[in-house]
């Protein structure tokens, strides 16, 4: 049995993490002022948040072309691999995954699983790092769904941003009626919720220290509730020196948990706005 993990670019891995797992990346467009960039391959994520400060227009994102990822999946049937998992980003976010899942059909002598991950960025790219060294050690692919999906159910991610326009104009934020007006001195608490999978605003936070002590407490309560270890990241838009910042506070406060610090790229980027920040966990697998 051979099988291949492909992924798309928001789960936003490493160099190092792609290559060695043998991870195939799909890029993700994003198209600023009438400019189509692939992300992580036509634009880095600094260039990208330097033009959007004096873009003319509103940014906005696309779905990978459909014949690319086919012609990606059959050369990997035609390298020998008899399954593919496809992991990719939420589908109450973008309508990827339902798209390869109505297209799979067509690749020939590879089974292809599309994987919903539910989330984005490194929680999601955790999913995939598990998935890549589960089929190394030549766990059935049923069974790595199996684990993908108990693995799935620990994550949880709370987002602090400035301005909810670009998710609501990007029909991105399921419940945006009553946080829209009087911004100026809110800070929007967004998070995935749990039975709908879609981005939702949670509360209005009257500061920037208050809405990460609201995350902290969240935070404090998971890992009273839960009875494995936790790792968790701090992540950012184009801010790292208030990332790092957080991330020094958080690891002080909860000294058994690892904290790391991963970041938005442009495709999350444009939805959540340049100097978002969230923390995210999972269970970590490698204690």
């Amino acid at each position: 049995m051979k099988i291949a993990v492909v992924t798309d670019s928001t789960a936003y891995l490493s160099p190092a993490q792609v290559k060695d797992n043998n991870i195939k990346i799909v890029p993700i467009p994003v198209i600023l002022d009438g400019s189509v960039y692939d992300e992580g391959k036509d634009i880095t994520t600094a260039e990208y948040y330097e033009k959007l400060r004096s873009a003319k227009t509103f940014p906005s994102t696309s779905q990978p072309p459909l014949g690319e990822v086919l012609k990606l999946y059959q050369d990997l049937a035609n390298e020998g691999y008899d399954t593919i998992i496809s992991i990719h980003l939420a589908s109450t976010i973008s309508g990827f995954v339902q798209t390869l899942q109505g297209a799979v059909g067509e690749v020939e002598g590879a089974r292809v699983i599309v994987y919903d991950s539910q989330i984005t960025v490194i929680l999601m790219g955790e999913l995939v790092l598990t998935a890549a060294r589960l089929a190394r050690e030549g766990v059935d692919p049923d069974e790595i769904v199996r684990q993908l999906d108990a693995l799935r159910a620990t994550m949880n991610e709370y987002f602090i941003v400035n301005d909810l326009q670009n998710l609501v104009r990007g029909g991105r934020l399921s419940n945006a009626a009553g946080f829209i007006g009087g911004m100026l001195k809110i800070k929007p608490l967004l998070t995935f919720d749990d039975d709908s999978h879609k981005i939702v605003a949670f509360e209005k936070i009257r500061s920037l220290k208050k809405a990460y002590a609201r995350v902290e407490d969240l935070f404090a309560e998971t890992l009273s509730q839960v009875d494995y270890p936790i790792k968790a990241w701090v992540i950012h838009a184009n801010d790292p020196e208030e990332a790092a910042n957080w991330r020094d506070e958080l690891a002080a406060k909860f000294p058994e948990v690892s904290f790391e610090i991963s970041y938005f790229g442009p495709v999350i980027g444009t939805h959540l706005g340049e100097k978002a920040i969230a923390l995210a966990w999972i269970r970590d697998l490698q204690k």
